[in-house]
């Protein structure tokens, strides 16, 4: 017990005094997740110091018989890896909804947490490339379960 408590004290400890690389104020773009998911979503990131920043995506899907949208809210931290090479991680969480055309299914609104974890690489034109997975926690009728999003994402940096 005492060597698990120290490991986490030492990671820790590495992850306060690692150099971050300093980031755009402002990025938006694409997040392009799995089906599973919501598939494309609009992401916007605001920088809110030197190695952190809030990430707010929305998502929207539209069948034949349904549509729904899901709003994410998620704080990051950015630690440089090498050069323009950087990896995250954050926590958060969000909301979305279905609506069914059909009377099978009841619409439903369903409340999410979720965690982030991923790296990017930010290129000296305004354009930032990230590859990230992201576990989703929901509690609803139809979303009540563990689900695992992984998604590529482009975004314009200003």
């Amino acid at each position: 017990m005492k060597k698990l408590i120290l490991t986490t004290f030492a990671v820790f400890a590495g992850f306060a005094f690692m150099n971050a690389q300093e980031i755009a104020d402002n990025a938006i773009g694409l997040r392009l997740g799995d089906s599973d998911g919501f598939g494309a979503e609009i992401s916007y990131q605001r920088a809110l110091g030197d190695n952190n920043r809030l990430e707010v995506d929305l998502g929207w899907r539209s069948g034949n018989n349904y549509d729904g949208f899901k709003l994410t809210g998620i704080y990051q931290w950015v630690w440089e890896l090498d050069g323009n090479f950087n990896w995250y991680a954050g926590a958060g969480g969000g909301f979305g909804s279905y609506s069914f055309d059909d009377n099978d299914f009841d619409d439903e609104t369903f409340f999410f947490v979720a965690g982030d974890v991923g790296i990017e690489y930010n290129f000296d034109i305004p354009l930032i490339l990230s590859l990230d997975f992201r576990p989703e926690l929901g509690f609803g009728d139809f979303r009540d379960d563990l689900d695992f999003d992984i998604a590529l994402g482009i975004r314009y940096q200003f």
